[in-house]
């Protein structure tokens, strides 16, 4: 019985050791994860500031229909849903402001997301979409 036992105490002393290594192991990788990228939501107010100021590629991820029927002035069209993990051609400079906008938000915090992930280091996303926008559209 002694010998039962103390394999027994074995066993699990490995088991907590091993649960132990494989918990540290995910944390670190989790800490080297690149999702740490980062973009900036600012207001329609700023982002208009941004447009006048004219430093800023403007880029709207909605549809191709939705910008047909209206648009900000200025603004290339890059659809979210086209936007991958492959650079967009449009969007040659990883260090040139991006100012992304689509209806609501939803659309454009995904494109600044995925922008920034792909290395693009400024990135703003319009909050509130072109429904907020009380200016001017083509």
């Amino acid at each position: 019985m002694d010998v039962l036992e103390k394999n027994s105490t074995l066993l699990i002393i490995c088991l907590l050791i091993a649960a132990f290594c494989l918990f540290a192991f995910s944390c670190a990788k989790q800490e080297q994860s690149p999702s740490t990228a980062k973009y900036t939501d600012i207001t329609i107010e700023e982002a208009k500031e941004k447009i006048e100021a004219g430093n800023v590629i403007l880029v709207d991820v909605r549809t191709q229909e939705e910008y047909n029927e209206k648009h900000i002035d200025g603004a290339i069209l890059i659809p979210n849903e086209t936007i991958t993990d492959t650079q967009p051609a449009e969007l040659p400079d990883k260090d040139a402001d991006i100012l992304v906008y689509c209806r609501s938000g939803k659309r454009s915090s995904e494109a600044a997301k995925k922008l920034a992930d792909m290395g693009y280091t400024n990135v703003y996303n319009m909050l509130g979409g072109i429904n907020e926008w009380p200016y001017e559209t083509k």
